[in-house]
């Protein structure tokens, strides 16, 4: 292995945030990070999907050298190892994170793990979305893995609050699933109350189109209110959206693609795969609300080719993961950033 520098730990660690899915920090297989710069620059936020991060990986040092995601251990040790070793890194900031239950309908399970800097942010509230109460259907048991949500207090960003819905999804169910998290963003609205209600519609039917399209509001057909969610919502992970995964067709059908309120930031062009012979956009990074989209830093959304850019083998690379992480930057708050300098 040619790298010999503080790897991905170390370059999140230069900047003034940092909040586990990103292999620019120590590595997990599915959690979601967030990295902010020094006062001058934005905030970073990055999602990796680490494979199989547990107690052998977080015991290799060359490959802890590299690393951070989504969290294989029914131990609990490796995140304890990786915080642990990131806050030794940086002794100048504190990181702590958040996990989800260990989640997965068999004996394969897997947790969502969100590492962060504590005088960055803050956690207001989590939300494991639930299992359906009756199991076991195509129709209503349509996770592999629950989402797990957390809304963040950002007080170093031009938007205050942010929440931040992770999600892998199964190669075998993906488009199904990617259509779903359209249910859980507007049950998360619902439930922390970030929904303005419009007016109420006489005849739900006639005017669905008018709502959904032309008013570019969503209506609710159990109270026939067209309403809009005005919350900042990023929804990030291995979505397994792309290649042999999704159909034209099936496209049509995922509302978070036909619903213009979404942005997309990882274009299908994206290459988010280690290995030369793929070239897929598996990873993706999609937001909603006027104001997150008004704060993310042009061009800064992309995949981050460590393999590149520390000089790996492939080999060197996979062993670490077989995905890239995606990242994307959002603009500071640079009246509380040099308050907080003073």
């Amino acid at each position: 292995m040619r790298h010999t520098g503080p790897g991905i730990a170390g370059r999140c660690s230069k900047w003034r945030a940092v909040m586990v899915h990103t292999v620019r920090t120590a590595s997990l297989l599915c959690a979601v990070g967030l990295c902010a710069l020094n006062a001058a620059f934005s905030m970073k936020i990055c999602a990796f999907n680490i494979q199989s991060f547990g107690e052998s990986k977080a015991s290799n040092k060359k490959v802890m050298g590299i690393l951070l995601k989504e969290v294989r251990d029914s131990k609990g040790r490796a995140i304890q190892a990786l915080v642990k070793d990131l806050n030794r890194f940086d002794k100048s900031n504190t990181y702590s994170y958040i996990e989800s239950e260990r989640l997965g309908r068999k004996t394969y399970k897997e947790q969502y793990v969100y590492v962060y800097r504590n005088n960055v942010l803050k956690v207001k509230e989590q939300y494991q979305y639930p299992k359906p109460e009756v199991q076991g259907t195509n129709d209503t048991d349509v996770f592999s893995r629950e989402p797990f949500i957390v809304r963040f207090h950002s007080p170093t960003t031009l938007m205050k609050d942010l929440i931040l819905i992770g999600q892998h999804t199964s190669p075998k169910s993906a488009m199904k699933e990617m259509d779903e998290l359209y249910i859980v963003f507007r049950e998360i609205c619902r439930k922390w109350k970030t929904e303005v209600l419009f007016w109420k519609i006489p005849n739900p039917t006639r005017y669905t189109t008018s709502c959904l399209v032309s008013l570019r509001h969503t209506l609710d057909e159990e109270t026939g209110t067209c309403v809009v969610c005005n919350q900042n919502v990023m929804i990030l992970g291995d979505l397994n959206a792309a290649c042999g995964y999704v159909t034209v067709k099936g496209w049509r059908a995922v509302r978070l693609r036909s619903d213009r309120k979404f942005r997309w930031l990882i274009g299908d062009e994206q290459d988010t795969t280690v290995r030369e012979k793929t070239r897929c956009a598996y990873d993706r990074i999609i937001v909603h609300g006027r104001e997150i989209i008004a704060t993310v830093v042009p061009g800064s959304a992309q995949p981050f080719n460590f393999k590149e850019t520390f000089h790996l083998t492939e080999d060197e690379a996979l062993a670490v993961s077989d995905h890239f992480p995606v990242e994307v930057d959002l603009k500071p708050n640079h009246r509380y950033l040099l308050r907080s300098e003073l």
